[in-house]
């Protein structure tokens, strides 16, 4: 091909890719590819992990909701977790053995037609007669955090009913990208799917109504609610974990802070309902001020990259970096416009593989998250370093 003919098919080439971009079709066209390459992956299941042999399980005998049909998240989150021997071996005393109810991508053709059949199913495993009863908003590929969901059924004695969805094919990072809408539809649908059936029950044979989202699902889990009010009466609990910075609720919580708290472990409102921890195992500030029975508590780390990262760091400096450092944070770290967003995008795929404590890595803090807002009775920090040391052998 001569130059000239070169220079014509490279700029039509350009052009026609720069048009579908802008368009939309040539994105669309790319998320779809992804989609589909990952829908594969979604039909394996890891080696060693069995169908269950309990009712008390999606996918098991009696579910209303098939094993096939779970995606690989799903079969990973309904096929393994804690017995009601193992959890008996911890506490010292007779336990349950817990529920755990999914529904994947495969199992409705849409999010409410998925949330329905994972109600059911819930009703159908006696979710709705445990004594505790979480709502899960999941990541994109339907993950649930095991340390999470197990230090919540420990903690509970094995009386708990968990129920999860899955909304999309995609990783976290892609789904943080493109799956906002999705994990918005997810987290408030199946909320109030779970809400409608537990509300007409009577008051007395109630169980308790906590929810739990981390990362992108603490994005989905809070969409359900409308502020702190609307939390308080409508949940017992709440516990959301390495939260994005594009989160409403939270970044409203965080940017009315009161007076002369950081960005890094906000106070809002005194603390009466909502607070803010990242480093759990201590004493939630504000200590010593009273916390209403609905406890709502964000764990994050200063030195998640999930968290402080925002389109606004290419111009405009963030609290985080004009207050004294967090406690994991390097006083090296300055903001430089058009800089430092560079520098925390590209720690954003390095937060994953940080020790636990650091970063977007939460494992084995969930059990403290948990003790703080449930309250168990005679709970001491002895039980909780056994806790963590199990929940830690086992992710």
């Amino acid at each position: 091909m001569g130059a000239r003919a070169a220079r014509a098919t490279g700029l039509v080439t350009l052009t026609v890719a720069t048009a579908m971009l802008f368009s939309g079709v040539l994105w669309d066209g790319l998320i779809a590819l992804a989609d589909r390459t990952y829908a594969v992956r979604d039909m394996t299941t890891p080696a060693g992990l069995q169908k269950p042999t309990t009712g008390l399980r999606s996918g098991g005998p009696g579910s209303l909701v098939s094993w096939d049909s779970l995606g690989r998240e799903g079969r990973v989150f309904t096929g393994r977790g804690p017995t009601a021997d193992e959890i008996s071996a911890f506490t010292g005393t007779a336990a349950e053995e817990p529920i755990r109810v999914f529904a994947g991508y495969s199992s409705a053709d849409d999010v409410e037609s998925r949330a329905e059949p994972a109600v059911r199913d819930l009703q159908r495993a006696g979710g709705f007669e445990r004594s505790q009863l979480l709502i899960v908003t999941t990541t994109g590929t339907g993950w649930v955090e095991p340390s999470s969901v197990g230090s919540f059924e420990y903690i509970t004695g094995g009386d708990s009913a968990i129920v999860a969805m899955q909304y999309s094919h995609l990783p976290s990072w892609l789904s943080f990208l493109v799956d906002q809408d999705k994990a918005r539809e997810a987290g408030r649908q199946l909320f109030d799917e779970v809400y409608s059936r537990w509300s007409r029950l009577p008051e007395g044979s109630r169980p308790e109504l906590p929810v739990f989202g981390e990362s992108l699902g603490s994005f989905g889990g809070e969409t359900a609610f409308s502020g702190e009010y609307d939390l308080a009466n409508r949940t017992d609990r709440a516990l959301f974990v390495g939260p994005p910075s594009f989160n409403p609720m939270y970044r409203d919580f965080v940017d009315e802070r009161d007076a002369g708290s950081s960005e890094v472990e906000p106070t809002y409102k005194g603390g009466r309902t909502i607070r803010f921890s990242n480093r759990p195992r201590n004493d939630i500030p504000p200590e010593g001020a009273p916390w209403s029975d609905t406890r709502v508590l964000y764990l994050q780390h200063p030195s998640d990259p999930i968290t402080w990262w925002s389109p606004d760091l290419l111009l405009h400096e963030p609290d985080w970096l004009h207050e004294p450092p967090g406690r994991d944070v390097l006083d090296e770290m300055v903001w430089i416009p058009g800089v430092t967003f560079w520098q925390v995008s590209a720690d954003l795929a390095l937060g994953f593989g940080m020790p636990p404590g650091h970063g977007h890595t939460f494992t084995g803090e969930h059990v403290d998250g948990w003790a703080a807002v449930l309250q168990p009775a005679g709970w001491t920090s002895g039980k909780a370093d056994r806790l963590r040391g199990i929940i830690r052998d086992g992710s």
